[in-house]
């Protein structure tokens, strides 16, 4: 199995641990101004912390780990900065790059994501410990369960045997039906007012499910804190930005142990 498919032991932050979170980057040759917005302020915000979770589409598409594009080998660059200096690094797959860390057969010993970024790679969701809480960490497409069809599109790439047809596909047929796959996406969202937003169900059952009583996540685009009562208390769910340059959108969510702030773009 793939290194880039272990999962990380238990995460617990405590004392002066700082955490960033993060997500939606889409990051891509198509929007060099988003990816450099990104990484500017990637640069500026980890050097004040101890963990950086990035919790899904950090990419735009991801065909395999033999990806050629100038913008990622700048973000794999700009994260092996941030292992390398000692800071724990956690990437979790989004529904655009469900492929990280997962190496084409005809690369042969290439070094996969893993290997370039010193990345941790996440089951989504996860439990970790923030401060003596309980916290699920999700993407945040598996929680849109009122959309079936897209729910059935993600079970199906998600499996083995899926993944493994494709890999062995050549770089450039791989690369083209990215680029269908994101043209198909864009006439989607025009003919869409917005992406479906998760399921309150889903979020409860997966809270329950873990015994804990706060959630994080992405993918929906509406940065936000809810907070409601689940059972017998309260509970509070955090939803992270998009990132895009051209609307100003972005940011990161900052965890201590004197509470969530947000950090804008």
């Amino acid at each position: 199995m793939n290194a880039g498919f272990e999962a990380p032991g238990p995460i617990a932050l405590s004392g002066d641990d700082v955490a960033l979170f993060a997500s939606d980057m889409h990051l891509g040759d198509h929007d060099p101004r988003t990816a450099r917005a990104f990484l500017a302020a990637l640069e500026a915000a980890w050097p004040q912390a101890s963990h950086v979770f990035l919790l899904g589409d950090l990419f735009e598409a991801w065909v395999g780990d033999d990806q050629p594009d100038a913008v990622a080998a700048d973000a794999i660059g700009a994260f092996a900065r941030i292992s390398g200096a000692g800071r724990k690094l956690f990437v979790m797959r989004g529904n655009r790059d469900f492929l990280l860390g997962r190496l084409p057969p005809a690369a042969g010993q290439a070094p996969d994501f893993v290997e370039r970024s010193g990345a941790t790679m996440l089951d989504d969701p996860c439990t970790i410990e923030l401060f003596g809480q309980a916290v699920v960490l999700a993407h945040g497409d598996a929680l849109c369960t009122d959309d079936r069809d897209y729910q059935n599109i993600r079970a199906l790439v998600r499996a083995a045997p899926w993944q493994d047809q494709f890999l062995v596909r050549p770089l450039a047929e791989r690369l083209a039906l990215a680029r269908q796959l994101r043209e198909q996406s864009e006439q989607s969202k025009a003919s869409r007012y917005e992406i479906g937003d998760v399921a309150d169900a889903a979020v409860e059952a997966a809270l329950r499910a873990a015994g804990a009583r706060l959630m994080i996540h992405g993918h929906t685009h509406r940065p936000a804190c809810h907070e409601w009562r689940l059972d017998d208390g309260p509970a509070r769910r955090w939803v992270l930005s998009d990132w895009d340059a051209s609307s100003g959108r972005g940011g990161f969510l900052r965890v201590d142990r004197n509470g969530f702030v947000r950090l804008p773009a």
